[in-house]
């Protein structure tokens, strides 16, 4: 047998114990496992009841300011223009007495929040305050044509907090708002327009005492009435009842 033929089926011969050798040993794969739902891969828990605990901003937030007060804001001439005629009344007579209690403004109001999954895929807000009700979709969201007061948001979980001092526990949800209704920042008539971005951070800080909170950090980048973006906290502790919830209607005043 000469040199090449005796090489060929060598070769041949290990190549079939390889194969063999693979097939014996190789295991059954299970079936594919479905993708986990935003729910199961929360890295954070947000559900439960919050309580608003004013630490900062207490003339804005605690009472209605007095008109034309927009301090700590940067207007745009056409803002300041809307803050200067703010009407109460007029809101009122127009059915807009929510005009306060929009999507960029309603984690500032004072009062209890509740937060709960909807489904799978989609975080619920309930406040107090106003009565309002937020929807924190994630995945794919339909455009919705109509703007509202808490307009459309979209939900995304981070594997880390949103800048702050302390570590947050776990992760952190990031939230962009858009398709916004024309509404106020602040409820003396300091405005924001249907053109708002609105972007969230909702983290868990978790103290020594055992209490929980949640710091909310909103950005509101709004092109029409703002020529700076405004950047505010709002802190929460998570209560262990559901103790205090008072739903009250909207208020012009």
């Amino acid at each position: 047998m000469n040199s090449c033929r005796r090489f060929a089926l060598v070769t041949a011969a290990a190549l079939g114990a390889l194969l063999a050798s693979s097939s014996s040993t190789a295991q059954p794969r299970g079936p594919a496992q479905p993708p986990r739902t935003a729910k199961q891969a929360a890295p954070i828990d947000l559900t439960g009841q919050w309580v608003s605990i004013v630490t900062e901003d207490w003339r804005f937030r605690m009472v209605t300011p007095p008109k034309g007060d927009y301090a700590g804001t940067a207007l745009s001439p056409a803002g300041e223009k809307i803050a200067a005629n703010w009407d109460p009344a007029k809101d009122e007579a127009e059915g807009n007495q929510c005009k306060s209690y929009g999507a960029p403004a309603i984690m500032r109001v004072p009062g209890r929040v509740r937060i709960s999954w909807e489904d799978d895929s989609t975080l619920k807000i309930e406040t107090d305050a106003g009565r309002q009700t937020r929807l924190l979709r994630f995945g794919a969201v339909p455009d919705s044509g109509e703007p509202s007061w808490q307009g459309v948001s979209r939900a995304q979980w981070l594997p880390q907090g949103g800048g702050f001092g302390r570590p947050p526990t776990g992760g952190s949800l990031k939230v962009v708002t858009t398709t916004l209704k024309e509404g106020y920042v602040r409820k003396n008539g300091v405005p924001y327009s249907e053109k708002t971005v609105l972007t969230e951070f909702f983290d868990i800080l978790q103290e020594p005492d055992g209490s929980q909170w949640l710091v909310v950090k909103t950005i509101i980048d709004d092109p029409v009435y703002h020529s700076e973006s405004p950047i505010t906290s709002s802190n929460f502790r998570k209560q262990n009842d559901r103790a205090g919830w008072d739903p009250q209607p909207c208020t012009a005043r």
